[in-house]
């Protein structure tokens, strides 16, 4: 984008950016050039459904971890009150970033797959550290999949309920 085209977003373009920056934001299609972000209430909803389903999801897995793994039962992070607040806050936090990159992308979906890829192996690291310090094994793998599962329905939620539609009009 040169100087001379409208800017995107609040008034924001790459080309606002330091030089060796510009390639890693055209690499992840960072160009202020959103299409029509997803409604606030379509967000809502969203949300709504990404954290029922979530939890939905978390208890399915727990329940079949703890048949597979009978050792596990009782596991302090099996237990609803242990998971859901995490759970929540985590899927609150994805649901505020959704129109977030919406109004940043031009390719949206794009980079929000991405960036969900990458928070979800970042949050592996606690599950890696409980391990190592001792925790069971198989109950570990069981909150693996629960992670996996919250970004999978947390990011379907989003883009299924929450979609950006084709580009504004430029004036």
């Amino acid at each position: 984008m040169t100087s001379t085209e409208p800017r995107g977003f609040l008034g924001v373009s790459p080309d606002m950016f330091p030089p060796a920056l510009r390639p890693w934001l055209k690499r992840f299609h960072v160009d202020f050039r959103p299409q029509t972000p997803p409604t606030t209430l379509s967000v809502v909803v969203a949300t709504l459904v990404a954290i029922v389903g979530s939890l939905a999801a978390d208890a399915l897995l727990v329940k079949i971890g703890v048949s597979f793994f009978p050792k596990t039962k009782g596991y302090s992070h099996f237990q609803f009150a242990d998971y859901a607040k995490l759970t929540i806050i985590g899927v609150i936090i994805a649901c505020v970033g959704w129109p977030v990159v919406a109004r940043i992308s031009s390719q949206p979906k794009w980079l929000f797959l991405r960036a969900a890829v990458v928070v979800t192996l970042v949050l592996f690291a606690p599950d890696l550290a409980i391990w190592y310090l001792g925790q069971s094994a198989t109950a570990v793998f069981v909150l693996v999949w629960m992670h996996i599962a919250i970004a999978v329905v947390t990011y379907l939620a989003l883009i299924i309920l929450a979609p950006v539609r084709g580009r504004h009009a430029r004036r």
